[in-house]
């Protein structure tokens, strides 16, 4: 059986078509350029309780995973017992979200780490993982049991987004809609979530913020040898 395809129309009609969705896409840039802007003017809660995570190089706190770097985003990836796929592989829906993530070094030029953690034992992530060819993404194990719980994530995957300042972390967004969620994967959507955002002066957002002219970051990404304005400061 031949697949349906889309109509075939003259040219005029196709130009008045896409003249229309563009348009519409218009509209939808809008609105997301508004949302990544409301995202830096959410307030933040201090993380008051001590959470450790098991990686590669052992245990490690919440404050170890950012890696030096201010900005956290933790995303809670289903592997554990009663998940399909266990104990050999992890939730299908959480492996097609790490199918989509970044390059991780574009993340690092603006002061963001990206991690996973699951309950799953360091073995079990580390098979998995190199299955998976996600050997470059840093997945910890989840040693301390309400972590899950105290961040919305026990019941369904998440992206939990912390601001580090010195010792003191904070919990400045929580993306766990999965509509949302789906959008999530190129550097730029990944970037969004953050307080911090891209960290360029032609960005919307709220005085003090740390930015760099827009000439900073129109680089090839092997030449990102400056530290961003936020690791500066």
């Amino acid at each position: 059986m031949t697949p349906a395809r889309p109509p075939v129309v003259g040219q005029t009609e196709w130009d008045a078509a896409l003249t229309a969705m563009t348009e519409r896409e218009e509209t939808v840039a809008a609105a997301m350029h508004d949302l990544a802007a409301a995202r830096k003017r959410m307030p933040m809660v201090r993380v008051e309780r001590d959470y450790h995570f098991e990686g590669p190089d052992g245990r490690r706190s919440l404050a170890e995973l950012f890696d030096g770097r201010r900005q956290l985003i933790l995303y809670r990836f289903f592997f554990e017992e009663g998940v399909d796929g266990w104990p050999d592989a992890g939730c299908p829906g959480c492996s097609s979200f790490a199918d989509g993530i970044p390059d991780l070094g574009l993340l690092h030029a603006r002061d963001i780490t990206f991690a996973m953690a699951s309950p799953a034992p360091r073995e079990n992530l580390r098979r998995y993982g190199e299955r998976m060819g996600w050997t470059d993404v840093p997945w910890y194990t989840i040693c301390t049991e309400r972590f899950s719980a105290d961040f919305g994530v026990d019941e369904w995957f998440g992206l939990n987004v912390f601001l580090r300042d010195g010792d003191d972390v904070y919990r400045t967004y929580f993306l766990q809609h999965g509509e949302m969620v789906q959008s999530i994967g190129s550097v730029w959507s990944m970037i969004s979530l953050t307080p911090y955002g891209a960290q360029s002066e032609d960005e919307d957002a709220p005085e003090g913020w740390p930015q760099a002219p827009f000439s900073f970051w129109f680089r090839r990404h092997d030449e990102f040898d400056d530290p961003p304005p936020s690791a500066s400061a």
